[in-house]
């Protein structure tokens, strides 16, 4: 599984961004796809996640503000990013889960930059 991520940039506060990752290989084996984020200095932590089925998490922080969709015909999961703040500002990783044998794959990263 080969993940490349765009769509980063700078973009001022109240903002929108929407990151793209296309998925190629052996897809049919991907459980869930989701989006990371890495802030400077601090752990990579998790977006969001949409599964096979469609089902979607959100982490706290993005709940209303952050979408995660996939279009299956074009094997690319997207991430629309509205009302932008500074705190956003990490390099987002996209990820693909495959449950068994239990394996993370990531994209490249990708950095959004908010700017008050």
């Amino acid at each position: 599984v080969q993940l490349q991520a765009s769509g980063g940039g700078l973009v001022q506060a109240g903002g929108s961004l929407r990151l793209s990752c296309v998925v190629s290989g052996p897809i049919f084996s991907i459980n869930s796809l989701g989006w990371y984020r890495q802030a400077p200095g601090k752990q990579r932590d998790l977006v969001a996640t949409i599964s096979k089925g469609g089902s979607t998490n959100y982490a706290d922080s993005v709940k209303g503000r952050f979408t995660i969709s996939r279009n299956y015909a074009e094997n690319t999961v997207y991430l629309q990013m509205n009302s932008l703040n500074p705190q956003d500002t990490a390099v987002y990783f996209c990820n693909a889960k495959i449950v068994w044998p239990a394996t993370d794959y990531w994209g490249q990263g990708t950095l959004v930059t908010v700017s008050s």
